[in-house]
């Protein structure tokens, strides 16, 4: 089926676009009231993310109110290790929790690449659906969290103000942590190679956690396994290729490197400029990002104001697409985020 809007996957591919495509990270969530409502009937977090019919309602309630370029699956980038057996359950206001963390070299052995027919078919099943019930309309994003990412929760155990656990075990036992890693890597691979082959139409990896390390730790234990993934992901070929996002938080220092990796386009925090992203890059990858989500919460004259600088910070010619440096929060206006994506296009139509 042709896309009736392509704009992303062409932006994607460095390719001209009438406007600069928009999509938002986190822009299905709470602070929509069509969300909480859904939400609401689902009982829990999990009872939703884990309902591919419901899920799939969730993923289109935000193209409904916005003219909105993609639209990303509804999930949680915990499901693997929850699918590994670790117990995951969100307390209200507490945020993710498992309830077996890997903390010794026996935890580790007893980690598996989970089976995506099985345990994470729900996920594929909401991948089918949402594709779909978009009926070509936009393209579909699938996602995964980072190895990195992952290995911070499941060795924490859930958030963490420092990472001390997974830090410590960098320094006191190096090859078990990579041992660890070595398996979600496996586990991340094959995730995202069943999305793609239920219907994801490109792929992005979240790496919320690889910016607090140390540039020799963060090359060790965070790029070398998105490396892997770039290298080893099945994605096919020429015009047919899956193309794959790297979004990481506090990124800006590695950004050659990951230029590197052969995936199609990086995902920029804003403490990095566009400009100085695109020089730095040569215009190996397409860039995506960058505005500060605080700048919701700023009234529609700012958002705009801010909107256009953030498109001149990136300039004329194809290779960006527009997003947050991170995601959405749930008490947010959703008539702002109205703004800002109007305001996407209507400025890029004069600088592209």
């Amino acid at each position: 089926m042709t896309l009736k809007n392509d704009r992303f996957l062409r932006a994607l591919r460095r390719e001209p676009v009438d406007a600069t495509p928009v999509w938002l990270m986190r822009q299905a969530g709470r602070y929509l009231p069509e969300y909480r409502a859904t939400r609401a009937q689902a009982g829990s977090f999990m009872g939703l993310a884990t309902n591919p019919e419901l899920a799939c309602e969730v993923t289109l309630q935000p193209l409904r109110r916005y003219e909105l370029d993609a639209a990303i699956l509804f999930s949680d980038i915990l499901t693997i290790p929850d699918a590994m057996g670790l117990g995951l359950t969100f307390a209200e206001g507490e945020g993710p929790r498992f309830a077996r963390p890997v903390r010794s070299h026996a935890d580790i052995e007893k980690l598996f690449v989970p089976d995506m027919a099985k345990e994470l078919r729900y996920v594929m099943d909401a991948v089918s659906l949402i594709r779909k019930e978009l009926n070509g309309s936009v393209p579909l994003i699938g996602f995964s969290g980072s190895p990195w990412t992952l290995a911070c929760y499941m060795i924490e155990g859930g958030g963490s103000d420092n990472f001390s656990k997974i830090k410590a075990m960098a320094l006191n036992d190096a090859p078990a942590l990579h041992r660890l890693l070595d398996i979600v890597t496996d586990a991340v691979i094959a995730y995202l190679s069943a999305q793609r082959v239920a219907g994801a139409q490109a792929l992005q990896i979240f790496d919320t956690w690889g910016g607090m390390l140390s540039p020799h730790m963060y090359r060790e234990f965070s790029l070398r396994y998105l490396q892997r993934i770039a290298a080893e992901l099945p994605r096919g070929e020429g015009a047919d290729k899956t193309p794959l996002i790297l979004f990481g938080k506090g990124n800006a220092p590695y950004l050659e490197e990951l230029a590197d990796t052969g995936a199609e386009g990086l995902g920029v925090d804003w403490l990095v400029s566009l400009e100085e992203a695109r020089r730095r890059t040569q215009g190996k990858v397409a860039l995506q990002g960058n505005l500060d989500p605080v700048t919701l919460y700023a009234d529609p004259e700012g958002i705009r104001r801010e909107v256009k600088r953030t498109l001149e910070s990136y300039g004329k010619g194809p290779g960006h697409i527009f997003n947050l440096g991170h995601g959405m929060s749930p008490d947010m206006n959703p008539d702002h985020v109205k703004v800002l994506v109007d305001a996407v296009h209507e400025f890029s139509r004069v600088l592209t």
